[in-house]
């Protein structure tokens, strides 16, 4: 079982930059692959970035590619998601996420491979 907390959300002015953190709880942590996914309002949920268990490899949205960095601390149970030159469209509440199948180097787009969730931290970003 895993735990998993956001926090870092806020608002910022459009061109700035945020780090956003996901706190994890549970022993089988560092086995999962991490994803942050977001969404706004009146849509679905969209894929952000993942992360494998190890850090080895890291995936990202095709249109989010060279504005985001994510990165994790196994030894501290931590995910980080950096994102910069940030534009008003990226106004959306962040979800970390864990799951996949444990240990692999495989990486999930679909929110539906992904067994844990946090509860999200809104990222609102003025123009």
């Amino acid at each position: 079982q895993v735990q998993l907390v956001e926090s870092g959300g806020g608002l910022v002015q459009a061109g700035g930059s945020l780090r956003l953190s996901c706190a994890a709880s549970g022993h089988t942590f560092s086995r999962y692959a991490m994803a942050w996914f977001r969404q706004t309002p009146g849509r679905e949920r969209e894929f952000v970035a993942a992360i494998t268990w190890n850090g080895g490899g890291t995936y990202y949205a095709d249109s989010l590619r060279g504005r985001l960095d994510i990165s994790r601390d196994n030894i501290k149970n931590l995910v980080y998601l950096q994102m910069n030159s940030l534009k008003p469209e990226d106004t959306a509440v962040y979800y970390c996420a864990a799951g996949g199948k444990p240990e692999t180097d495989v990486l999930e787009t679909d929110e539906f491979e992904y067994d844990y969730w946090g509860q999200g931290t809104q990222v609102t970003v003025s123009s």
